[in-house]
């Protein structure tokens, strides 16, 4: 789950050109450093350009958004303070659509529908805390969800976030008694083998922050059993 000493290569890029760097993450990868010193999604984004690109000298690479470590999928990178900048504008005025996949333990009561409630960081258990209703510090929290179909003994669900929280999906769906697959922090179940969760990051739609043209980027599934199916 926590490998050293990763690269990227051509298979995980999903989109690049002078602006941007989209990566399919891996479940397991760190989309920035922090004290366990492994190898982030940042870090090895720069050592792909410095080598594909021949670039001497330290690279510019700024990251917009974060995944969680045990969630994969799609990730953008920007290979210019130009492109982060106004990335960091799109994502502030809530013109990058993000879609989420998940495997979730029990199918929706409903095909479809609106999740809203309030989240704060509990600093102290590292993890948020949920409320139906406004609290001290607790901010907004809303998407939309529509249930796909079944895979296995497992529930597929498509959501589509109106506000990006800190662990909102996890929170929102295990509220609605549809925890996601794996993700302990949440619910009480055993661990997947990879430690990974089953939420996968899997379309991006956007403005190119710099060409402007319109961006669509589809992040295919893992290769791990669960997702096989899917």
């Amino acid at each position: 789950m926590h490998p050293r000493n990763q690269q990227i290569d051509k298979n995980d890029v999903l989109y690049e050109d002078n602006h941007l760097l989209i990566i399919n993450k891996k479940a397991g990868q760190l989309s920035q450093g922090d004290k366990t010193k492994d190898d982030s999604l940042l870090e090895l984004g720069k050592a792909y350009i410095k080598k594909h690109y021949n670039k001497p000298g330290d690279v510019f690479l700024g990251l917009p958004h974060r995944l969680d470590r045990p969630v994969s999928g799609a990730i953008i990178l920007c290979r210019t303070s130009k492109a982060l900048t106004r990335m960091n504008k799109l994502i502030a005025d809530r013109e990058l659509v993000k879609v989420y996949h998940a495997l979730v333990l029990n199918k929706p009561k409903d095909q479809q529908g609106r999740l809203e409630s309030y989240l704060r960081k509990n600093r102290v258990k590292n993890k948020v805390d949920s409320f139906n209703s406004p609290q001290k510090d607790a901010k907004k929290a809303i998407l939309t969800y529509q249930f796909l179909k079944q895979i296995g003994k497992y529930f597929l669900i498509e959501i589509k976030l109106e506000t990006g929280r800190p662990h909102q999906i996890r929170v929102q769906l295990n509220d609605m008694g549809c925890p996601i697959l794996g993700d302990l922090k949440y619910f009480n179940q055993s661990p997947l083998s990879d430690k990974s969760i089953g939420l996968h990051a899997r379309e991006l739609s956007f403005i190119h922050p710099v060409k402007k043209n319109p961006i669509n980027i589809i992040a295919p599934y893992p290769t791990t059993i669960y997702w096989r199916n899917s």
